[in-house]
């Protein structure tokens, strides 16, 4: 299963939802989970994860992951080639490495990863930033491309953004 996961700030709390699906081209979700949490931090420029990761790690005790299973989160895993990591990467070590961690990011970042690909979707001039951890990143990028849609988002990331957005 592939859970993907977005959270969407308001003034005084924080949406989470994760919608699971069987496989990278599925074309509909399997189960949605959403969670509406307190703020726990502000945000800090550079330190995002600070502010989502407990989000995500509260939502992801309603669900029970399998070997096997993928997470997808809306940001990045890795930043730099220096070895700096994103939410993606802070939310591989809180799940002790266990389950592979992709980062699927809409804005570019400006110092250079190596293991950052571009994906272009439909015919998007626009790309998507593809970073992970514990799965290869090429493999990863090829699937992103095909999945669902024939736009820039895939189907189901277009959903769970509007699912987070509805309070």
């Amino acid at each position: 299963m592939i859970y993907a996961f977005d959270t969407y700030y308001y003034e005084d709390f924080a949406k989470t939802v994760c919608i699971a699906f069987e496989d990278w081209n599925s074309e509909q979700e399997n189960e949605i989970f959403n969670e509406k949490t307190m703020i726990t931090a502000e945000y800090e420029s550079g330190a995002f994860y600070k502010r989502e990761l407990p989000c995500i790690l509260s939502l992801l005790e309603k669900i029970q992951l399998k070997p096997n299973d993928i997470i997808i989160v809306d940001g990045y895993v890795t930043l730099n080639d220096e070895g700096k990591i994103g939410l993606g990467g802070y939310l591989f070590e809180a799940l002790n490495r266990k389950f592979p961690v992709v980062g699927i990011a809409k804005n570019g970042f400006s110092s250079p990863d190596s293991k950052r690909r571009e994906v272009f979707r439909g015919e998007s001039k626009t790309p998507l930033f593809l970073t992970s951890i514990g799965i290869d990143v090429d493999e990863v990028q090829k699937k992103v491309e095909k999945m669902h849609g024939n736009f820039r988002f895939p189907t189901l990331l277009k959903k769970l953004d509007q699912l987070t957005r509805e309070e």
